[in-house]
């Protein structure tokens, strides 16, 4: 049991092995780049990287790009939906060694994963915080906003969120380039239909209570019902990605519930192109061309709606049943009808009215312009890159006056393991 040959197969059993191998593979010895994007999480979150990849591929062409992984499963999620160069470093010395036999001006940041302090102790770079959405969720804002050298935001709405939830925060860091994972041109996913499509997208559950702006658990059932019950209606169902994986009770069985109405429906459907769908994988971004009316909780997804699709109507919900707080904390919610508590039960009698009269054009009109800026689609592409193009040329011209040692004594957790 202790001879050299079983530790060998331990090892490769645990894993040990294949990751160094991996990080051997790649190691960043090829890699040319100006700008590092940093990605410390596994693959259960690597959806926050992921619909940054189109735009991060488009900078690659102004400003070489390498991504820099953590963990060896969000690199290998990675590698199936991007060419963009990767590197491998598990540990917090290869990564520093990295960082220093390179000459990089400018680190992106997708989320504020706790890992990202170990490279933002790298101070020849910008960091540069860009976060993975736009919403009115309390998680948007974090004290950690403090850290990074810029925080790119969309627009106004997230400059008066920093505003109001952080003390001693300096504002002349945040920089709004609009949304540009919007800006991508995406295939359609979402075959059309003769039918009208309204789509129940909710968010999950969050990591707390305080963050938790799911509506599945308590309306979800309910609305699908509803929308089910419309003549000439083709429900989609696309959940976020952690809804259908939750371990909490209560959204599981909401969850089951609402996958059971569906395809109880759907059975006396025969023709299957005008069956009601329920989409657990996919590009959300890539189906709004398709969808007549959305129905979502706060969320990125509801912003994203409005952005890509302002003259098409949208249904907000409100687990907490307080109106009043929610106009004040979304303000998109003040152009758009609220399912709650007391409205679930007319949800049939609201998804109608939006179809045939949506009074809310206007309003949303202008709040996309408060969310997102002026300009049409595409504009905030060209405001993102000239924002990576001005600070590295900042940041190159800072340089010439400064001399950086490598650091001898930070502090690091470099527990390797993965999954």
């Amino acid at each position: 049991m202790r001879s050299s040959a079983w530790k060998n197969t331990s090892k490769w059993i645990r894993g040990t092995e294949r990751w160094n191998q991996m990080e051997d593979e790649y190691d960043g010895s090829y890699v040319k780049a100006e700008v590092v994007v940093y990605f410390g999480d596994r693959k259960p979150k690597f959806y926050q990287l992921d619909q940054w990849l189109p735009v991060l591929e488009q900078l690659h062409r102004t400003h070489r790009v390498v991504l820099v992984f953590r963990k060896p499963s969000a690199l290998n999620a990675a590698r199936e939906v991007t060419n963009l160069p990767m590197v491998l470093k598990r540990k917090f010395d290869p990564l520093q060694t990295f960082y220093h036999a390179n000459d990089f001006r400018l680190a992106l940041y997708v989320n504020n994963g706790m890992t990202n302090f170990q490279s933002l102790g790298f101070a020849p770079m910008v960091h540069v915080h860009v976060n993975h959405g736009e919403s009115d969720k309390l998680s948007m804002v974090s004290n950690q906003a403090k850290s990074y050298d810029r925080v790119f935001v969309a627009g106004d709405a997230a400059i008066n969120r920093h505003r109001m939830s952080l003390a001693d925060f300096d504002e002349s860091s945040l920089v709004k380039v609009g949304r540009p994972q919007l800006d991508i041109e995406r295939p359609s996913e979402l075959e059309p239909s003769p039918k009208t499509t309204i789509m129940y997208a909710p968010t999950w559950e969050g990591e707390n209570d305080a963050n938790n702006y799911t509506s599945v658990d308590l309306f979800g059932p309910q609305i699908v019902e509803a929308a089910l019950g419309l003549s000439d209606a083709r429900v989609i169902y696309k959940p976020h990605p952690r809804v259908n994986a939750s371990k909490d009770p209560a959204m599981a069985d909401a969850n089951a519930r609402i996958l059971e109405l569906i395809e109880t429906t759907n059975e006396s459907i025969a023709d299957e192109s005008l069956q009601h769908q329920i989409l657990l994988e996919g590009d959300i971004l890539a189906m709004f061309d398709t969808v007549d009316l959305l129905v979502t909780d706060i969320s990125s997804v509801g912003l994203d709606f409005l952005y890509l699709q302002p003259s098409k109507p949208l249904i907000l919900t409100d687990r907490r049943d307080d109106t009043a707080k929610l106009n004040d904390e979304a303000p998109i919610s003040r152009a758009t009808p609220i399912i709650n508590s007391s409205t679930v039960a007319e949800a049939g009698v609201l998804l109608q009215d939006m179809l045939s009269d949506d009074s809310s054009a206007d309003a949303r009109s202008e709040l996309r312009k408060y969310y997102f800026g002026e300009g049409e689609k595409g504009t905030s592409t060209v405001l993102f890159t000239q924002a990576i193009s001005s600070l590295i040329a900042e940041r190159t011209a800072e340089m010439a006056g400064h001399h950086f040692e490598m650091p001898t004594n930070a502090e690091a957790n470099d527990e390797a393991n993965d999954e």
